[in-house]
C-alpha cells in the first residue's frame, strides 16, 4: 500500500471511531447531571477529540511504515482493540446512559491505550509518545466519568 494511502486508512479508523461515538450525542440526560466544577465546558471537547484522533491515526501509520502490519501484528490487535473501546464508551455513559458500565469500560479503554502506547514505543518511540496526550486525555475522562457517577448515582 502507498504511505499517503495507508495514513489516510489509519487516520480514517481512527475517525471512524468517532463517527459512531457521535451516533450518541451527550442529550438532555447529561445536561441535567450533577457536575463538577472541573468539567470542561462542552466546546472543548470537539477540538480536543479531533486532535486526538488525527494523532492515534498518525501514530499507527508510524508503526506501519517502520514495520508494517505483519511485523507488529500484537500492538496492530491492540490497536484496533482500543479503537472498539473508545467507539463504545459514548454508546454506553450517554446512549445507555449507564456511567457506572462506562467507567468500567473506560477503564479497559485506558488499559489498552497504555499497552498500545508501549507496544508501538517498541517499534518507534515518537509513535508510542504520540498516544500519551491520549492516555493523559481518557485518564481524566475516566475521573470525570467516576465523578459523575458517583454524584449522581
Amino acid at each position: 500500500m502507498r504511505p499517503g494511502l495507508a495514513l489516510a486508512s489509519f487516520i480514517a479508523a481512527a475517525f471512524a471511531a468517532a463517527a459512531f461515538g457521535s451516533l450518541f450525542p451527550p442529550g438532555s440526560w447529561y445536561a441535567q447531571l450533577v457536575k463538577p466544577a472541573w468539567t470542561p465546558p462542552s466546546w472543548l471537547f470537539g477540538p480536543v477529540w479531533t486532535l486526538l484522533y488525527l494523532t492515534i491515526g498518525v501514530s499507527g501509520w508510524m508503526v506501519w511504515r517502520r514495520a508494517g502490519l505483519s511485523g507488529a501484528r500484537a500492538a496492530f490487535v491492540v490497536f484496533a482493540a482500543q479503537l472498539v473501546l473508545n467507539a463504545a464508551w459514548s454508546w454506553l455513559f450517554f446512549g445507555l446512559q449507564r456511567p457506572g458500565l462506562a467507567l468500567v469500560e473506560i477503564a479497559l479503554l485506558w488499559l489498552s491505550i497504555a499497552a498500545t502506547a508501549e507496544l508501538f514505543r517498541r517499534v518507534d518511540a515518537r509513535a508510542g509518545a504520540l498516544l500519551l496526550p491520549y492516555l493523559a486525555w481518557v485518564g481524566f475522562a475516566a475521573a470525570l466519568n467516576a465523578e459523575l457517577w458517583r454524584l449522581n448515582g
